[in-house]
């Protein structure tokens, strides 16, 4: 069962990181879905319910999602979705369930940089920041490498492109965890793809480390960014097997860059799907 020896509901993020600090073992809450699967005592758990962290906001060039803004509130964003590729509704929909997702927050999710993450797979692909009370904005690449620091995260930030996306993932069941997740989107001229549930964090690559620089990739440019996805490290777990997992991210690569991609005629779509079922060709 999971206790809390103190309960402290911070009035503004300063205060906050304040206790987190000078409270040995305090740790800020979340939704708690993760937390709660844990028997243990938290010596002082943190609240952010009264900062002000459960909006999203939009700017002239970004979009603003507090950590407090829940998955279904991120699911439902209609605008927002709109204009990222609907990447992260393709995310959050199948995570558990509309009860779960009303709890679990955005904040929580990325903070706590797990590798099944499907949060952080779709905005690794997209130009994303997170914003921390004492380290201030940091590139989500960065980010995920980082250590743990005594620090609280106040915002994910998505700074606005005309994005080409598309979201990818196996799950065994309906609501699992998934086996690999893939997210494609291309934004400044420019081709990413983050792989997550490796099951390590997520990882990146874009440009010349993935192979694709043509709006309209071809065959040939699918295969490259599939053998640079496959040259990734991957590992085993009861979801799966490192070789299976591997296999399924070049596959999924494949299937997101041409769904992602806006091809101006059905041949070269045509041309590029066969990079998706020729195995021969992305081994």
């Amino acid at each position: 069962m999971l206790r809390f020896g103190r309960y402290v509901r911070a009035a503004n993020v300063e205060d906050a990181l304040e206790v987190l600090r000078f409270r040995k073992g305090a740790q800020v809450m979340g939704g708690g879905m993760w937390m709660r699967l844990s028997g243990r005592t938290v010596p002082c758990v943190i609240d952010l319910s009264d900062c002000g962290l459960d909006k999203i906001e939009e700017t002239e060039d970004e979009y603003r999602i507090g950590a407090y803004v829940t998955l279904r509130d991120l699911e439902c964003a209609a605008d927002f979705n709109y204009r990222t590729g609907n990447v992260l509704n393709a995310a959050v929909h199948d995570i558990v369930g509309v009860q779960f997702r009303q709890l679990a927050t955005v904040g929580g999710s990325v903070f706590g940089r797990f590798g099944f993450s499907d949060v952080i797979c779709a905005l690794l692909a997209l130009d994303s920041e997170v914003e921390l009370v004492e380290a201030g904005r940091v590139p989500l690449a960065t980010f995920i490498d980082m250590p743990y620091e005594l620090d609280v995260l106040t915002h994910v930030i998505v700074k606005k492109h005309d994005y080409q996306a598309s979201y990818q993932c196996l799950r065994k069941a309906a609501t699992d965890f998934s086996t690999i997740n893939v997210c494609a989107a291309r934004w400044d001229g420019t081709w990413h793809v983050a792989v997550g549930s490796r099951p390590a964090k997520a990882r990146l690559l874009a440009g010349e480390a993935l192979g694709v620089s043509s709006a309209e990739p071809t065959a040939d440019e699918i295969a490259r960014a599939v053998e640079a996805v496959r040259g990734l490290a991957y590992s085993s777990n009861m979801w799966g097997s490192e070789r299976y997992r591997r296999h399924l991210a070049g596959a999924l690569t494949a299937r997101s860059i041409v769904q992602a991609a806006h091809y101006a005629s059905t041949e070269a779509y045509q041309a590029a799907l066969a990079a998706c079922t020729r195995e021969e060709a992305i081994r």
